[in-house]
Parts: C-alpha cells; structure tokens; sequence
C-alpha cells in the first residue's frame, strides 16, 4: 500500500497537500485544473520533490527519505525521455544500468521487454526511426525492465491521437495485470481515466483528495471538478 501521510508539498509559492493511501495493485487516475499540482505530486512521491510536511510509505516502510532511485518507483514522463544518439535497445538498457553495460541475462531481459511491446526486431534503429507510438513503447519498455512495484505515469502519450493513445493505454493495463504493479496516471482526459483505472484522485485547490471510484467522481462531480470539465 502507498500511503501519503499529512503530506505537504511546496513547489515555488505554491503548496499542495496530501493526505491517502492508494491499495496495492490498484489503478488510479490523478485529474484536476491545469496548473493544480497533479504532476506536483507524482514528483513528490517518485523522489523528485521534498516534503515540507509529512512522510510517505510503501508497504508500511517509509520511503520519503530515500533517493528517487532507491524508491519501489518507475515513473514515465510525457516527453519518454529517450536518447536520440541511442539505439532502442540502449535506451532501455539504461533502466537496468546507467552505464549500459548489461550481461547475457539483463540483454536477454531487454529482448523480452522489447517482445512485450511488440517492438521485436526494432533494437537496432534510432528514436529518429520510430513513430511517435513506437518511440512510447520503448519508453514503456524502460519502465518494464525496472520491475518497480509502483508506476507513475505523466501524460507520457498526451501527443498521441486517440486511436495510438487507447492502444497504449491498454498495452499499460494488460501489463499491469501480468505483473500487479500499481499505477498511478496523471490525465487530463476523463475517458482515459474510465478506460484503465478504478479509482481517481482529484487534485484541486491546493488539495489531493483521497481515491474515488472512478465512473461515480466523473458521473457526479464536485463543483471544482465540473467546472474544469465543462
């Protein structure tokens, strides 16, 4: 279990808090206005911003005070992140080794990561050489090979169409189900949200609500909510 603990977070003048805890295994979706912190807190819980206030734990161990790398963390940015001199098997190398230098059974982890993404074949090319739906999956693919218990994702196929955008979001669920890792999805799109996740965190007025069911925040939501979605 993820557990955010009376948790405030500060981001310039702007502060957040947060305060629930999100079941092992569970799917959730983050939404909220533009500019309310969604992408504040997964950088919070990931590592990558400090607590003014509070703790974070995972399984009952506290994790707040660890390295964005020691966490039980994958996260998957909006941009992927991939290495344009890198080859495609290279870039998800590095989810196993900064430095790259795998052996026999991390390059063999690669080729399967890659097999699972129905990128088989493709280690070889550039980002360059992708499409922008391939260049997601090796991104994917990254993540995958990490085997962290908690993935974070920031709107990493925002630039997506609809079609590629479903197409991922489904890759996302069916690998989650495989493995029992727990997600956590910043989006701003509520049909995303109903598509793979559960339970949605609303994220307004300074303030990250706890998890509700999904198709009941959307079906009937608060003022602060219905105002961003029109």
């Amino acid at each position: 279990m993820l557990k955010l603990d009376n948790c405030v977070v500060q981001n310039g003048s702007f502060s957040l808090q947060a305060d629930f805890s999100v079941e092992t295994g569970a799917s959730v979706a983050i939404v909220g206005p533009s500019g309310a912190g969604k992408s504040t807190l997964i950088e919070a819980i990931a590592g990558f911003r400090d607590l003014t206030r509070g703790q974070i734990f995972w399984d009952g161990e506290l994790i707040s005070n660890l390295s964005p790398g020691k966490r039980p963390v994958a996260m998957l940015f909006q941009d992927g992140n991939l290495f344009p001199h890198l080859t495609v098997e290279q870039n998800i190398a590095l989810g196993l080794r900064p430095n790259g230098r795998l052996s026999t059974e991390e390059q063999a982890e690669v080729q399967n990561a890659l097999d699972r993404v129905s990128l088989s074949g493709l280690g070889g090319r550039k980002p360059a050489e992708l499409s922008g739906g391939q260049q997601s999956r090796v991104a994917l693919a990254r993540v995958l090979v990490q085997r962290r218990q908690l993935l974070l994702l920031d709107e990493p196929f925002a630039a997506l169409g609809p079609a590629l955008k479903a197409e991922m979001l489904d890759l996302v669920a069916g690998l989650l189900a495989e493995t029992g890792t727990t997600l956590l999805m910043v989006s701003h799109d509520p049909q995303d949200a109903r598509r793979i996740t559960q339970e949605t965190i609303l994220v307004a007025e300074n303030h990250a609500h706890p998890p509700a069911p999904t198709s009941d925040l959307f079906d009937n939501p608060p003022p602060s909510l219905r105002d961003y979605l029109g």
